[in-house]
């Protein structure tokens, strides 16, 4: 019986809460499908940082190469700054590991309100593929006369063709298995960066034409977050940089119904490395201890690590309890408008796998 092996970092806030729920479905799953999961918990994040003045050890990335797979619930404290976190944890594991596809689906499933009018279920179905290494978040800068009065930043964002063309191609690949709308929109700001984004368009436009059955549209970020609540059914995979499509992807979570729906997958396609799932709604310190957060997008997550892993029919039978407890509306979260908890929820899930 195969039993993989995975590293837990369930962090801070409510991180802690809805990766609690999404290990107990795994487990689940697993018994119901002939497989093992192993869970490796590690204590890493903003506690770790006040006794140790680091976000994880020196030797974390060691620890995490040998699992199958990593699962993260959030990072973040309201007494570290938001710079501090993000670079001393997340960031470096997706750099090290090379997980340059982040992969961000948004579905407006049956049960759930869109804040859109006229949206039936499901009519809003995509994904957005965010590069994840390199773009706006390079750690490429500095600054020089920190600290006085005439300081200066400067950061770089970093564009290579090579990173460029690989997630693109993930995209075009993705449209073609998802064989849905066939699409892949791109977004980029070339008419005022002048440099990194016209390369990136000039790949997309390569890569484009290696797939001529995949339909393509190329749109600015300001038309694209307009388009995004103008016309959100017309999208199927959308693949943009790394800060465009960090905040699109937000984006596209709040018109599909709540952040605590949206799940992510931080991808190696080459599988060198273990790749990282994650919910995308951060630490929420305003509601942790509460009990109330929304564990469907640590679910969706761990959905999508079975489904990475290859467990697919465990992983489709995770989605398809999720679907079916939203659809049936008797447990709803407060971002869902209900009064329902974190467990209730949880709970839910199982009773329908």
């Amino acid at each position: 019986m195969k039993n993989y092996r995975i590293q837990v970092i369930a962090g801070d806030g409510i991180g802690v809460e809805v990766t609690e729920a999404a290990m107990r479905v795994v487990e689940r799953a697993a018994t119901l499908h002939g497989f093992e999961v192993s869970f490796v918990e590690q204590p890493w994040g903003s506690h770790y940082f006040f006794q140790n003045g680091r976000m994880m050890p020196a030797n974390a990335l060691e620890e995490l190469q040998g699992s199958d797979a990593i699962l993260l619930g959030a990072v973040g404290h309201p007494d570290i700054p938001d710079h501090v976190t993000l670079h001393g944890l997340l960031l470096p594991i997706r750099r090290s590991f090379d997980l340059f596809a982040n992969v961000r689906p948004a579905v407006l499933f049956d049960g759930v309100e869109s804040p859109l009018r006229g949206y039936p279920p499901h009519e809003i179905d995509m994904v957005v593929v965010r590069e994840n290494t390199e773009g706006e978040y390079a750690p490429v800068g500095g600054f020089v006369h920190h600290h006085h009065p005439q300081e200066v930043a400067v950061q770089a964002a970093v564009f290579t063709r090579a990173g460029c063309e690989r997630v693109i191609r993930y995209a075009f690949d993705l449209a073609r298995r998802r064989n849905k709308k066939n699409r892949v929109t791109s977004i980029t700001k070339s008419n005022a960066q002048a440099y990194s984004m016209v390369l990136w368009d000039h790949v997309f436009q390569a890569v484009a034409a290696e797939y001529p059955d995949i339909e393509t549209e190329s749109l600015l970020v300001d038309a694209g977050a307009m388009n995004f609540v103008r016309r959100p059914h017309s999208f199927d995979v959308v693949v943009a940089s790394n800060l465009f499509g960090d905040i699109l992807s937000d984006l596209s979570a709040i018109v599909t119904g709540s952040i605590g729906l949206a799940a992510s997958a931080n991808i190696d396609p080459t599988r060198r490395f273990p790749s990282l799932f994650e919910p995308v709604h951060g630490s929420a310190p305003d509601i942790a201890g509460r009990g109330i957060a929304n564990p469907l997008a640590a679910i969706v997550s761990a959905g999508m690590m079975l489904d990475h892993l290859g467990e697919t029919h465990a992983a489709f039978a995770v989605d398809n309890a999720i679907k079916r407890v939203l659809a049936a509306q008797e447990v709803r979260t407060p971002d869902l408008g209900g009064a329902n908890s974190t467990n209730d929820m949880r709970d839910a899930v199982l009773s329908h796998l």
